[in-house]
């Protein structure tokens, strides 16, 4: 061959090899942008895993929850020798939603919230009010349940009609609760006859030892309605108020952990399904 042809072959020669060592080149660079992308997602799922990981240690796997021994349809004895109620079934199935075990101890009403301050106790379900006072000593759920306190006297009593005519009486209720402050605050002359079982409180009234009960209104109607003849309720609804489950004072996650449970349990109507199995259906 002449040189000139020579020349032009190399010349063709080093210019394929150029263009394919950029496209060599360009590849290794986009093999390497996307394995650092991967790299970085990794450590992206690493980080949110790590994240999810210690919101969930945040909480315990099991916790000591107490109830009252006899608050009737809330929490009781049944037959079988196990607690039951509509509290009972409820955290339950908060614990199951929340995703941790439970070990339920019960007590007096009175005893309830001194527990939860020394920490004997972590949460309290047990138709406990919510108000300013225990705030200052307990956290509280978002309320569960609307309640109020009713009269209940005997069935051949139609002296007492209402809260005024409680003044100068005899008014039986439960020792700690919400009712036995109500009278001291606000009848006058009354004297607060407290009990340590609800079961004396009605029993005082049925035998004559105090002219009436005032005490939660679903536990008044109840224990009226499947007792048979000696009681009625009188009166209107006096101080209404919420229920909320107490918990241990310094313990936000489980307090948030409830009330995201609760949250999930009305809106799926599991919540629903457990007041009608007690309460009957909601009246709107």
């Amino acid at each position: 061959m002449g040189g000139s042809k020579w020349k032009l072959i190399l010349t063709l020669l080093v210019s394929l090899m150029f263009v394919l060592f950029l496209a060599a080149c360009g590849g290794n660079d986009a093999t390497s942008s996307n394995e650092g992308e991967e790299a970085n997602n990794g450590e992206e799922t690493a980080n949110t895993d790590g994240e999810a990981s210690s919101n969930e240690s945040e909480l315990e796997d099991t916790y000591t929850v107490v109830s009252d021994t006899s608050f009737v349809p809330f929490e009781f004895k049944g037959e079988d020798g196990e607690y039951t109620g509509f509290d009972i079934e409820l955290i339950k199935a908060i614990a199951e939603e929340a995703g941790f075990e439970i070990n339920l101890e019960t007590t007096n009403f009175d005893g309830v919230i001194p527990g939860l301050q020394t920490g004997q106790f972590d949460i309290a379900i047990a138709g406990i009010s919510i108000t300013e006072d225990r705030k200052q000593v307990i956290d509280y759920s978002d309320p569960y349940y609307e309640s109020g306190l009713q009269i209940g006297v005997a069935k051949d009593n139609d002296e007492i009609q209402s809260i005024e005519d409680l003044e100068g009486k005899i008014v039986a209720t439960r020792m700690g609760s919400t009712s036995s402050q109500f009278i001291k605050d606000n009848i006058d002359g009354a004297e607060s006859k407290e009990y340590e079982q609800l079961d004396q409180a009605y029993l005082a009234v049925e035998n004559g030892s105090a002219d009436a009960i005032l005490y939660d209104a679903p536990n008044v109607n109840y224990y009226i309605n499947t007792t048979g003849e000696k009681l009625k309720a009188v009166g209107e609804l006096y101080q209404a108020e919420d229920y909320g489950i107490a918990v241990t004072k310094g313990k936000e996650e489980l307090v948030t952990a409830i009330n995201d449970a609760l949250a999930t349990l009305k809106e799926n109507g599991t919540y629903d399904e457990i007041y009608e199995t007690w309460f009957g259906a909601k009246q709107e």
